[in-house]
């Protein structure tokens, strides 16, 4: 499987998970948007080449499944994504975010392995296990 974490999860800690990933030896590749396809890019450019390497995107960016053409374009191009809803009013704190996706990615991976995609799950500041857009 691979991982594409959106720019608005820093690459110091997609970097991070991937070594901390790296010792399972599991078939889990994971990589930054920013670092992949630049800062700024725009999501109609990478998310069709992250579905064509067969990618799951992962992002707080809940926009994608709101906005029509956005939705349309990562079920057109039978992409998986992930989104990280931060609480109302206000953003995640950096080191909420790494215990949010380390608590969540055991069931991150599951989950993915088992969805068919195009597929949208969330998880939310209460909650660590996904649910279904």
């Amino acid at each position: 499987m691979k991982f594409y974490f959106d720019e608005n999860i820093t690459p110091q800690i997609v970097r991070a998970l991937a070594i901390l990933q790296e010792p399972l030896r599991e078939e889990v590749e994971i990589y930054s948007v920013a670092d992949e396809f630049g800062r700024g890019a725009v999501d109609e450019d990478w998310l069709p080449k992250v579905a064509e390497e067969d990618g799951i995107v992962i992002t707080q960016d809940i926009n994608i499944h709101r906005t029509r053409h956005q939705r349309e374009l990562y079920r057109n191009h039978n992409l998986g994504v992930i989104f990280f809803r931060p609480p109302k009013g206000k953003g995640i704190k950096y080191w909420e975010m790494v215990s949010k996706i380390l608590e969540a990615w055991p069931d991150i991976k599951r989950t993915c392995e088992r969805a068919t995609k195009p597929f949208a799950y969330v998880i939310t500041p209460r909650r660590n296990n996904l649910e279904e857009l």
